[in-house]
């Protein structure tokens, strides 16, 4: 006869909050980009970059990219994401 071990009791439950360290790590981040850091310039930056890549293609380029869009492989074009408009 087998007899499989039955779960433990003598675990203990633990847990840890990792809220300040989130925080604190944030902070850092932000305070490391400095002062001219302009997240609004660089989202209108990254949305040029993003136009730039995928224009120009041609008819099968343009079918496989709105494939990969349907699939959730590449984001959907958002215009205006980065204006403060």
């Amino acid at each position: 006869m087998n007899h499989a071990p039955g779960p433990r009791s003598d675990l203990v439950g633990f847990s840890i909050d990792l809220t300040v360290e989130e925080v604190r790590r944030r902070a850092e981040v932000v305070a490391a980009l400095g002062p001219d850091w302009d997240p609004v310039a660089v989202l209108r930056e990254e949305q040029a970059a993003h136009a730039l890549l995928y224009s120009n293609l041609d008819e099968e380029q343009q079918r496989v990219h709105a494939m990969l869009v349907a699939a959730g492989v590449l984001p959907e074009e958002v215009r205006g994401r980065a204006s403060s408009d």
